[in-house]
């Protein structure tokens, strides 16, 4: 197989990334309606199923739900053209390389790619995983320079360290965001039309609890329930979010106040403070989806303290997961920092956590909801979590369009910031 990636076919099994000449197929019940939408794109033949897809490209990529992917790759694989290389987009690896080893012919190459960002997001300057399995330096250099269409940053992980870092930067951060939807849901509160939730920090909750919910529940339940690593992951939060809430609803001071800054200072260690703030206030300001009022009602911030406790308590280093972070983790990394590399700040949201109960119902919800989220994960209930999910989105549904319009410019804005201050 030559270098020129002009005499190479790209496949697509679930219609993902576009390259060069793609053959590409997705459900049987949908061909008739990609057939018509690339009907007049002389580079993209759509197939009925995945065979055809297999037998006559060079490099083939299965873009489907991580908990198809077994099923997809025992269909297709077998018909792989000989010497192909192939790949996966999913989020979770361990079992998109058990499918692969488990299906595909001896003579077939695996290189695996993992876009660390969402469909919504321009992949230019964002990370891209790249794995290279079982393959050789001539097949990998090959599709990495298919790839470079993208204008992404390559990262370069092995499977088992990939889970790892998406379980330490995605799950954990996708679970709080969850969580927060849920409660809201259960307190029956459109956040943005609640004074207390709109401006600074406030805005990223909202902002990004609706664009998580304005997705498709399998982005995220793969993720989460397929990771080895992730269940750990999603269990501490669950479990710093309640032990944290019982310390406040105690009216433990003393404890609280020792437990949250020796979090802070394992996970804030003194080479940041040097450092620029990932965020500012005049950029967290600059997004809300409600009216800003003239005086912000103080908040005990319980979603973000149990995210610095579940991090120490896991002795993760969210910093050296940076070049292949999220703009999700690197939004959630930003707000937390900001929160704890402020004392007097931190300083006064424990001080709220103990003697003011304006957030009480609030933070009963959020501790439900995230005992609940770890539950659904642990018992590796897809059909629960879709149910859970589901239930919040469509509570939500209204505002996505206004949400995924402020997000995308707050995102552009934050992303920049964040790029330019983790270096």
């Amino acid at each position: 197989m030559g270098s020129n990636t002009r005499d190479i076919t790209i496949g697509i099994i679930g219609m993902g990334l576009m390259g060069k000449i793609i053959h590409a197929c997705d459900k049987k019940e949908q061909f008739k309606e990609l057939e018509e939408e690339f009907a007049d794109n002389r580079s993209v033949f759509i197939f009925e199923d995945g065979y055809g897809v297999s037998r006559s490209s060079d490099f083939i990529i299965y873009s489907v739900e991580a908990g198809s992917m077994d099923k997809v790759v025992a269909e297709y694989g077998r018909a792989t053209k000989k010497h192909a290389i192939v790949g996966g987009q999913t989020s979770c690896k361990a079992p998109e390389i058990a499918a692969f080893e488990k299906h595909l012919p001896p003579d077939i190459e695996i290189v695996s790619c993992h876009s660390l960002h969402g469909p919504s997001v321009d992949p230019k300057g964002q990370p891209l995983a790249l794995i290279k399995h079982r393959a050789s330096d001539q097949s990998f250099d090959l599709v990495e320079e298919i790839l470079s269409c993208l204008g992404s940053k390559h990262v370069y992980l092995s499977a088992k360290s990939h889970d790892r870092i998406t379980a330490d930067t995605q799950a954990v951060t996708h679970a709080a965001f969850l969580s927060m939807g849920t409660a809201w849901q259960a307190n029956n509160q459109f956040p943005w039309e609640v004074s207390r939730y709109v401006g600074g920090i406030e805005n990223v909750k909202c902002n990004i609890t609706l664009r998580i919910y304005s997705n498709k529940w399998h982005v995220y339940a793969g993720l989460a329930i397929l990771n080895p690593s992730a269940k750990q992951q999603i269990r501490q939060y669950a479990e710093s979010v309640t032990e944290l809430f019982k310390l406040m609803l105690g009216g433990h001071r003393e404890l609280l106040e020792k437990r949250v800054k020796t979090a802070g200072e394992a996970v804030f260690s003194a080479g940041r403070a040097k450092k620029p703030f990932l965020l500012s206030d005049e950029i967290l300001d600059q997004f809300s989806l409600g009216k800003v009022p003239k005086e912000k009602t103080p908040n005990n911030h319980l979603s973000l303290l149990a995210m610095v406790d579940c991090w120490w308590k896991l002795g993760t280093v969210p910093y050296d997961h940076m070049i292949c972070s999220t703009p999700l983790f690197r939004l959630w990394l930003g707000v937390t920092e900001y929160l704890f590399r402020k004392p007097n700040l931190l300083d006064d949201v424990i001080k709220i956590a103990i003697e003011d109960n304006t957030f009480r119902s609030d933070d009963l919800e959020f501790t439900f909801a995230a005992r609940g989220w770890s539950d659904c994960v642990s018992f590796g209930d897809f059909s629960s979590y879709r149910d859970r999910f589901e239930k919040i989105q469509s509570y939500f549904a209204p505002r996505f369009p206004e949400a995924t319009r402020v997000g995308n410019e707050m995102m552009k804005v934050i992303m920049e910031k964040t790029f330019s201050n983790s270096t």
